[in-house]
């Protein structure tokens, strides 16, 4: 039976990526030996989208994006502007060596 999620940030720069998770996003983790930080996320969803390539993302959800924001925005996270999508409100920060990463608060339901 499937339990959860393990997504994976394919980073140039994996020392810096884990320490932004850790210090600025502020994501709970373990140490699973020699500074290998694996995050603890309360929950995950999967989504299957149209596309014109096969890829993957991933993406950070949260309950309320203004306050999840200004939380991060003090610890040096920068944002793009926030996007009213009908499925939610979203933001993106750059994840170091990583690329940009999608943080939204969802107005459909969770189960």
């Amino acid at each position: 039976m499937i339990n959860g999620l393990h997504g994976i940030f394919y980073t140039t720069d994996p020392e810096g990526a884990r320490a932004f998770l850790r210090d600025r996003i502020g994501l709970p983790f373990h140490d699973a030996g020699g500074g290998w930080l694996i995050f603890e996320l309360p929950a995950g969803h999967i989504g299957c989208h149209p596309s014109d390539q096969a890829f993957n993302g991933i993406s950070l959800s949260c309950d309320d994006l203004d306050a999840t924001m200004r939380e991060a925005k003090a610890k040096g996270v920068e944002f793009t502007p926030v996007v009213i999508e009908e499925w939610g409100r979203t933001t993106t920060f750059e994840l170091p060596g990583g690329g940009p990463v999608m943080i939204y608060q969802p107005t459909y339901g969770s189960s």
